[in-house]
């Protein structure tokens, strides 16, 4: 059974910077996608970054690239999330999802597209 756990929330103000953990175990492939969403209250859950196991590539949603970075430590089975020049807006429950991918590219940031789910971390960033 995969299992994710989210790390590193807390509360920072704007133009700060946080990362995130996600302990991933679990997986009887070496092939699969992670993910990082997140959802404010009031709103549907977003798909932020996803990476690549296999050969670590990476892709992002709009409201995030550029400012935040997705990478993995396979060694550790663990993937980060670099969050730099947070904003209000940035506010939200962030969570660590995956799916399995095969030979496949990992570009979904679709939520129901993942399977697997950790149980969130929570980000408040004050202006």
């Amino acid at each position: 059974q995969v299992q994710l756990v989210e790390s590193g929330g807390g509360s920072v103000q704007a133009g700060g910077s946080l990362r995130l953990s996600c302990a991933a175990s679990g997986f009887t492939s070496s092939y699969y996608c992670i993910g990082w969403f997140r959802q404010a209250p009031g709103k549907e859950r977003e798909g932020v970054a996803v990476i690549n196991s296999r050969n670590g590539i990476t892709f992002y949603g709009d409201s995030v690239n550029g400012r935040f970075t997705i990478s993995q430590v396979n060694a550790q089975n663990t993937v980060y999330l670099q969050m730099n020049s947070l904003k209000a807006e940035d506010t939200a429950m962030y969570y660590c999802a995956a799916r399995y991918s095969g030979y496949g590219p990992c570009r979904s940031l679709e939520r129901y597209d993942y399977n697997f789910w950790g149980q969130g971390t929570q980000v408040t960033v004050s202006s």
